[in-house]
């Protein structure tokens, strides 16, 4: 399959919609499993430690998003470029783009790692922590900095291929990311000869060292022959480059902020809980990865999506563009909607994954049955929204998602959990609610046609 390295079309503008999409979303949907277990490795030995270090991996996993949320950013805006280069068969530009995204990542990566180093203990308490489980996020947040400038280049390089619909190199990087992750949980944090016992800094000290790893994978990948260019031509700064990408990745930057701040809101709502907090935190972070195993498709489609878009309107033809984003997105809530069935039915045996007490067994099954509801709304609003992105057209996405975060999912929590009185439910519900204001929202916005007129140059 051709991506990128000649002056020709891609076979991604041209073809059948559905071969077009799978060879884009098989491989995607392996870098979500991998992506997926990375996460679960660190909850489920977490849960051997006790439920007060699920909820702080919980916690810092919000923060940490918010630390790289410039890397996710920068990769949106080289996404939507990069694939309109790739579309419009322009190679060089396609390179020129991949050098200046890498620069700017590396710069702005140095930047947050010494500033999260010096004031980790400031974060963590200005995010409203309980203060059981303050220390321990404190070194978890402490340890992951140092990872920070890996992670900012593995994002990036891995948003080039993927632009590129070369997405088997980002596959290949993954899988070496989860593995040395999902080791590392267990040598480390029990202690496994050679290796020292380092209990919970176990877990972060793996995720840290999975990082680098798939870092240097994905350098090594960039210096073939495809995108040997990067590497080879003059390291000039253009800032005109990086002022677009800057341009199409900020809305990606605010939205990231309010979520994810949002979501810390959503912690601190059920903190408020008194007796029952930590059953409730436990709850929401052993639901939002098990939950994670129905969205790994989602997410898998939404990446396709966003690229089928960017480089069909760099071949000229909107109509396909537009074409592709129904079907994968009607795919996806066929597909989400099938995979909620069983969970709905058994979650009680789905919770018991990561639940260790029968508290927390119990709320995350309450947690799951509630949020089964929303999987296919779920699926259509992330899909349409990866087409919308993927178009260039962030500041649609980033106004959707906040209104129904900040305007929605919080005050209605708030309403049901603390003023209504019904606790963890009434924040299950909330979320549902706001899902489908999201789908309806993000439909809305597709359908209008916007997207297809948005300039990326």
């Amino acid at each position: 399959m051709n991506t990128i390295g000649e002056n020709r079309p891609s076979e991604l503008t041209q073809g059948s919609l559905w071969k077009n999409i799978w060879h884009l979303s098989w491989p995607t949907f392996f870098i979500m499993v991998f992506n997926f277990f990375v996460g679960l490795a660190d909850l489920y030995v977490a849960g051997f430690i006790g439920p007060d270090i699920q909820a702080a991996i919980g916690f810092v996993s919000q923060l940490f998003f918010i630390v790289i949320i410039v890397a996710n950013a920068i990769g949106i805006g080289t996404i939507a470029m990069v694939s309109r280069a790739v579309g419009a068969a322009n190679v060089g530009r396609a390179v020129e783009i991949a050098r200046q995204s890498i620069l700017f990542g590396v710069a702005v990566a140095v930047f947050i790692t010494a500033a999260t180093i010096l004031w980790c203990r400031e974060i963590v308490a200005l995010a409203g922590m309980p203060a059981e489980i303050r220390v321990v996020a404190e070194d978890f947040l402490r340890i992951f900095a140092f990872a920070l400038g890996p992670n900012y280049l593995l994002i990036i390089v891995n948003a080039v291929f993927r632009a590129a619909g070369d997405v088997k190199k980002p596959l290949l990087t993954m899988f070496f990311v989860a593995l040395v992750n999902i080791v590392g949980d267990f040598v480390l944090v029990f202690g496994i000869p050679p290796f020292p016992e380092m209990g919970y800094r176990g877990i972060a000290f793996s995720t840290a060292s999975s990082f680098t790893a798939g870092m240097l994978i994905s350098v090594a990948l960039l210096a073939t022959k495809r995108w040997r260019g990067v590497f080879t031509e003059p390291w000039q700064v253009s800032l005109p480059t990086i002022a677009r990408i800057v341009d199409i990745g900020w809305p990606s930057v605010f939205l990231q902020v309010a979520w994810q701040a949002g979501s810390i809101v959503l912690y601190n709502i059920l903190s408020r809980l008194g007796e029952g907090t930590i059953t409730a935190l436990a709850a929401l972070t052993n639901g939002l990865r098990i939950e994670a195993i129905i969205f790994l498709p989602a997410f898998a489609l939404n990446m396709a999506a966003s690229v089928l878009a960017g480089q069909n309107l760099g071949a000229g033809d909107p109509a396909r563009a537009e074409k592709l984003g129904w079907k994968t997105a009607g795919a996806g809530m066929v597909l989400l909607g099938g995979l909620a069935v069983p969970v709905f039915i058994w979650a009680e045996t789905f919770a018991s994954i990561l639940a260790r007490t029968p508290e927390v067994l119990a709320e995350t099954a309450n947690y799951l049955r509630i949020n089964m509801v929303s999987e296919p709304f779920l699926a259509l609003g992330t899909i349409l929204s990866g087409a919308i992105t993927g178009a260039g057209d962030t500041r649609a996405t980033m106004w959707i998602i906040v209104a129904c975060m900040w305007g929605v999912r919080l005050p209605l929590a708030y309403l049901l959990a603390i003023t209504l009185g019904y606790g963890p439910t009434g924040v299950w519900v909330s979320m549902v609610v706001s899902m489908m204001c999201y789908a309806f929202l993000m439909s809305l916005r597709f359908r209008g046609g916007r997207w297809k007129h948005v300039r990326v140059e």
